[in-house]
Order: structure tokens, then C-alpha cells, then sequence
């Protein structure tokens, strides 16, 4: 039976949380907070004592950590880009921790690579209690675009990369422009966001694709709807719609083929949420592409050996280490 939970599901997997979370009442939000503060002053103390951590401001929307090893030899830089929904600088949503962001940027600086991380302005607007339910996709690939212009007017870096995991990998093709040495693409889908959902209702409510087809190719006009059944309404709610309408006019595959620099798809054979056949696909798309598939590895970015129910409670695991094969490929990579 298809219910509004399993729409819920689908929101919050896919990004539409960006403008849900608008609707959380203010003892969430105050908890939010606190857990957000403690996890910033934990860092400060426990930071490593061979880095130095500067927090940039890039725009009025944009706040990150630049984490530089004392010995940055090496001159090089990699901005990372979060995935779907509110994702702070380090990996997280609001009770979903793991860290597997400031992980991957810890591991770079002890390989002599400074990086770059940053909150989705979703983050900083949940914060400020002023959430913008007209925020579109094209605002993200903004942000991504401004970050990276920020570093290439610095002229401080030999080579800048980015580092895009899952959404951020659809999110910093975008961005990539002639001063990126190169792109990593971490658990990136090969699908633009409407495929992913009607793949999704046909796996599960079969009955509601042909409405679903219906109000996608009402946004493609650029219009909104409110002709769908109620079933549908979490996705196609009208704070949502233009969202989308922005996501899927970006197909993974042919946005892979304009790049003209080195790309490293990374994929998991855990990953729950995208496919080893999908990495393959953009790895078939990149004209100088190179494709690692790492064993029991999962979407964010750790290594499980038991089923679905482990892979999942471990997105909330910060305990976790990455993949060590993760690390050895990106520091070979970035050079």
C-alpha cells in the first residue's frame, strides 16, 4: 500500500528536506542548535595540531572551514560539496552525524592537501529561523560556483578540485570551470532527480506514475500544478515544486560529457543509494574518466559488512572510519 511515509521517504532521501525542514517547530530547532554549537566547540578542541582551520566567509550564504596542514607543500586545494538536503560543512543533517565530510578533509591534510568545506545555505537559513521556500537548485550550483571563484581570485593554489558526494557530485560539474584541475565524484547518480522518482513510485505504487509523468512535464513548461492525486502531494507540494523543476532540467550523463578535465568516480557496492551501474555510466560519459568501485562500502562513505538495517543506522554513526580505500584514492588523484 503506497502511504504519504513512504513519500516522506522519498523527500527526505532526494532533497526536498530543504524546504520541509522549514516546518519544524522550535523545540527541534533549539535542539538543532545546541547539538550544532556543542559539535563546533568540540572541534575547536579537539582539532589536529599539525592543521590550521580558518572560517571563511565566501558570500552572504556561504560559511566554511579551510583546513591547511602546517606543511602545505604541496600547494594544492580541494573544495568539498555536501550532498542532498541541509548538509553542514562536515557531512551532517540534523540527526543524521557521521562526519564523513570533515573525515575526508582530515585525511587530505595529513596527505599534504588543503581543503575546503562548506554548510548549504539551507544550514545557515535554519539557523537564522529565515528559510527561503522559493530556494532552488540553481542557488546551490551558485554557491558552488562562488566558492570556487573565491580561491581562483586568491591565486594562492597551484591546482584546485573539487570534491562533490552524491548531490554535490551533479552540483560541482556544474560549477567546474577552466581554472579546476580536476573533479571526484563521490556517489554520484547517473539520473537526473524525476527519474529517480518515477523509478521509485513504479517500485512501489505503480498506479501513481502516470500522474506523476503528468505534473513533470508540467514543470518542464516551467508552470506548477495542483492537479495530482493527495498521495503525491509531499512531493508536489507547490514550496517544492519549482525546486525540482530547477534539479531536473540537469541530466548527470550529459553534463559529464562537457567536461574536458580529469574525473574519479568513486562508488560504493554498499551504496543504497546509487547503483555501481550508475558510477558506470558516468564513467563511460567522463572523456578522461577513471572509475574505482570500492567492496562494502556505502553511501556515506564507510565500509559494512552486515546488511541494510547496519548500512543504515551507520549514517548516524560518526564513530565510523572511512573506507581506507576511499583515502588512497583521492590523495592519488589529487597531486
Amino acid at each position: 500500500m503506497f502511504t504519504n511515509t513512504y513519500l516522506k521517504i522519498v523527500i527526505l532521501r532526494y532533497s526536498l528536506n530543504e524546504i520541509i525542514f522549514y516546518y519544524f517547530n522550535n523545540i527541534i530547532m533549539k535542539l538543532f542548535i545546541s547539538v550544532l554549537v556543542f559539535s563546533i566547540t568540540f572541534q575547536t578542541v579537539a582539532q589536529e595540531p599539525t592543521t590550521t582551520q580558518t572560517e571563511i566567509e565566501v558570500s552572504p550564504f556561504v560559511d566554511g572551514t579551510l583546513l591547511e596542514p602546517k606543511d602545505a607543500s604541496k600547494n594544492i586545494l580541494a573544495i568539498i560539496i555536501g550532498d542532498y538536503g541541509p548538509t553542514d560543512r562536515n557531512g551532517n543533517q540534523n540527526f543524521q552525524k557521521n562526519n564523513n565530510l570533515k573525515k575526508i578533509a582530515f585525511s587530505l591534510a595529513e596527505n599534504g592537501i588543503t581543503s575546503f568545506r562548506y554548510d548549504k545555505r539551507i544550514v545557515k537559513q535554519i539557523l537564522k529561523g529565515r528559510v527561503n521556500a522559493r530556494l532552488t537548485f540553481d542557488d546551490y550550483v551558485k554557491d558552488a560556483k562562488d566558492v570556487v571563484n573565491y580561491f581562483v581570485k586568491k591565486e594562492n593554489y597551484n591546482a584546485i578540485y573539487i570534491i562533490g558526494h552524491g548531490q554535490g557530485s551533479l552540483i560541482g560539474m556544474l560549477a567546474a570551470n577552466e581554472h579546476i584541475t580536476g573533479l571526484v565524484s563521490l556517489g554520484g547518480s547517473a539520473k537526473s532527480i524525476d527519474q529517480v522518482i518515477l523509478e521509485q513510485i513504479e517500485q512501489t505504487a505503480p498506479r501513481l506514475k502516470p500522474d506523476a509523468e503528468r505534473v513533470f512535464n508540467v514543470l518542464r513548461t516551467g508552470k506548477t500544478t495542483t492537479e495530482f492525486p493527495q498521495e503525491l502531494s509531499n512531493i508536489f507540494s507547490l514550496d517544492t515544486q519549482d525546486f525540482i523543476a530547477d534539479w531536473m532540467q540537469y541530466n548527470p550523463i550529459e553534463i559529464m560529457e562537457t567536461l574536458n578535465i580529469p574525473v574519479l568516480i568513486i562508488n560504493g557496492t554498499k551504496d543504497l543509494q546509487v547503483s555501481p551501474e550508475e558510477a558506470n555510466q558516468l564513467y563511460e560519459a567522463a572523456k578522461v574518466g577513471t572509475l574505482k568501485t570500492i567492496t562494502n562500502m556505502n553511501h556515506v562513505l564507510f565500509i559494512i559488512e552486515g546488511g541494510n538495517l547496519e548500512n543504515s543506522k551507520s549514517y548516524g554513526e560518526s564513530f565510523r572510519p572511512l573506507a581506507p580505500e576511499l583515502i588512497l584514492a583521492l590523495t592519488a588523484f589529487i597531486k
